[in-house]
């Protein structure tokens, strides 16, 4: 539809009135004056008869007048479907008002139909330019998806302890009581409230027993719930004085909603009291948050303003003139309700102004040292598609509780959510395993972080254990047993808030047999080391580091082809190699003894070998006589077993002067 001129619009409008008075009359003017008053489901009901009545060609242009206000009656009850294919049939009537393309973007946005709902938001755009409302739902319905699909850790759960079937919503807690707004059929009163159709709500409470269970739900005791709606409250610090919603209703003047407060005698609630906040008689307040202090009534109010239904506040001390309205960093030309205080500085709120997943989101703002706010959407799954409010925490630093939301409901209805963030799940685990890759029982595992932390474990008799980690920390570990060298490692876990498994093993060296150096290389013939010996030499120095009281024998072995004495002389030359490039890296000289045993100590095969050379068993001894019985490609593989460089332990108790 073409943005029209104001001349357009208006003689459209006068079309429009002069069908719609014609046609269906008294039934029109109830419709208008239940919406005046508030009463949506009435009026919806209403408008769809008169909406079916238009059958002419003529009426088109008031049929898509009726389809709008239709519309609106759908949207005020959270029944996005509905209001959207209403505002759409309000469009293709050729409504004059392009906020018609506004307000079916924002229910295709609250439908979770984000494709289409930016697609009239850029026609809106089109015809208003900078609109802040389309603006700010253009970026939530672009953002939406990946929204959805980068969901945060939060758990989000419908109990079924406290829902019914009809709506029950607005969870408070008051100690370890929970509070809640209810329209259940048991509720105080008979009559159907003209605003949602269902019986007006009462608030309901339910307990935890001895157990930790939650009990069956029940009415508040006392003169709190009456005939009329009660709901949505909030607790002074102490918790004997509660502060609640209350509907004003009168024939004479529109739907409006008043702040009262209750105290309580024992487990009884008073009759409710009207709290005066100002000398505005027309304006409806509700939504009562006191923060944690008891300094501050937080409220909703449609008092003029940042634009539609703001967040307030009052000092409860000081209450003539400390009524302030939050600003622009929280109200924004939508509505911003339901608030609710987690500390005196932590503020949670719903809105439809700021970008988010469709209808209301919870927002979560911190106040600044400067007493500004720095806000944050919730994020899927807390935040849905549909509204989603009313928050409450079971206890500060305890980052679980219950919100409201009527996803999924195509009633409308609301119902109560837990949500819970677990526990980060992040571990490191591995073995402690000697150089023949045998397990390691009992051996003592210390790790420490930077944060502080100092944990210690000792090993299974499998060699294996494990730790709990902290994300984003950087960690020293060290492993040692009897009979072996220490062995260290460091390790930093990843900052992302995930859950993560880490594995990490540990490699000891026994302290009474020789232990094989893997990966040392030297040119044929030659006892020169070769550059890719490097990793493995600066491994073995930093295990003489970890262990400054050791010394050592370094040893090396050649195969069984040449005369004893060259290779007597060439595995001399080669372990002296090894024991030159430790001193180049910082290890003392009077730790290391260089020892060459030619050919002289054929290997003999260990479990480890016998998992690698499935040809050879433990035990054997892989000796000249041994190895000629073999098949050239297993002789072969038993003189590269023997082409070995070792260590032994000669020593624990070196001290350097």
């Amino acid at each position: 539809m073409r943005h029209r001129s104001i001349y357009q619009i208006l003689l459209s409008a006068i079309v429009s009135i002069f069908i719609l008075t014609s046609c269906g009359g008294a039934k029109l003017s109830v419709a208008d004056e239940q919406m005046a008053r508030g009463e949506y489901f009435d009026a919806s009901k209403t408008y769809r008869k008169v909406y079916n009545k238009m059958t002419r060609r003529e009426e088109r242009p008031a049929r898509g007048v009726v389809a709008f206000k239709m519309a609106e009656c759908y949207s005020k009850l959270g029944m996005a479907a509905r209001a959207a294919a209403a505002y759409q049939n309000a469009i293709r009537y050729e409504y004059p008002d392009s906020t018609a393309h506004l307000y079916l973007a924002q229910q295709l946005h609250a439908d979770g139909k984000y494709a289409q709902a930016i697609k009239e938001y850029e026609t809106y755009l089109e015809m208003v330019p900078g609109d802040p409302m389309a603006t700010a739902g253009l970026a939530g319905a672009t953002k939406a998806a990946e929204m959805k699909r980068n969901k945060t850790r939060y758990v989000v759960k419908q109990p079924k302890f406290i829902n019914s079937r009809r709506a029950d919503f607005a969870p408070m807690f008051n100690g370890e009581i929970l509070y809640y707004t209810t329209t259940n059929e048991k509720v105080t009163g008979d009559n159907r409230s003209e605003i949602t159709g269902m019986k007006k709500s009462d608030i309901w409470m339910v307990r935890r027993n001895e157990r930790g269970e939650w009990t069956k739900p029940e009415a508040v005791e006392g003169e709190l719930n009456t005939e009329m709606d009660e709901g949505i409250t909030s607790f002074s610090p102490d918790g004997s004085l509660m502060y609640l919603t209350k509907a004003r209703r009168s024939p004479t003047s529109n739907t409006g909603v008043e702040i009262y407060t209750s105290s309580r005698s024992d487990a009884k609630w008073s009759a409710p009291v009207k709290f005066e906040i100002t000398s505005d008689t027309i304006s409806s307040y509700g939504h009562p948050a006191v923060s944690p202090s008891g300094t501050w009534l937080y409220f909703t109010s449609d008092m003029p303003g940042m634009g539609g239904k703001d967040i307030w506040r009052i000092n409860l001390k000081e209450r003539a003139g400390s009524l302030e309205n939050l600003g622009e960093a929280i109200n924004t030309p939508g509505d911003e309700m339901f608030p609710y205080m987690l500390t005196d500085s932590v503020l949670f709120f719903a809105s439809n102004g700021h970008p988010g997943l469709g209808g209301l989101d919870i927002f979560r703002a911190t106040m600044t040292p400067s007493g500004g706010w720095l806000v944050e959407n919730m994020g899927a799954p807390i935040n849905s598609e549909a509204d989603d409010f009313g928050i409450t925490y079971e206890k500060p630093g305890v980052e679980a509780g219950f919100f409201s939301s009527n996803r999924g409901d195509g009633r409308g209805y609301d119902h109560i959510y837990t949500f819970e963030l677990p526990d980060l799940k992040i571990n490191i685990s591995g073995w402690v395993l000697d150089k023949d890759e045998e397990p390691v029982p009992n051996a003592v595992i210390r790790i420490v972080g930077n944060d502080g932390s100092n944990q210690k474990a000792v090993a299974r008799n499998d060699g294996s254990f494990s730790f709990p980690l902290q994300r984003g920390v950087s960690y020293v570990m060290l492993a040692g047993a009897k009979g072996y060298l220490n062995a260290r490692q460091e390790f930093t876990s990843d900052s992302a808030e995930e859950d993560a498994e880490y594995g990490i093993d540990f490699i000891l060296a026994s302290i009474s047999k020789p232990n094989i150096v893997e990966n040392i290389f030297y040119d044929f013939d030659k006892a020169t080391l070769r550059p890719e010996s490097k990793e493995a030499l600066d491994e073995l120095a930093e295990m003489l580091r970890n262990n400054p009281n050791i010394t050592i024998e370094m040893a090396s072995h050649t195969d069984r082809w040449g005369s004893e004495q060259y290779n007597m002389d060439l595995s001399k030359r080669r372990a002296k190699s090894v024991i030159d490039y430790l001193i180049s890296v910082g290890i003392a000289a009077d730790r290391l003894q260089e020892q060459g045993y030619g050919k002289s100590r054929p290997k003999t095969v260990t479990k480890r070998i016998a998992r690698e050379y499935p040809q050879f068993k433990e035990g054997d001894v892989l000796n000249e006589e041994f190895i000629e019985t073999l098949s050239p490609e297993d002789q072969s593989a038993a003189d590269q077993i023997n082409r070995r460089t070792e260590f032994q332990v000669l020593s624990v108790d070196y001290q350097m002067y």
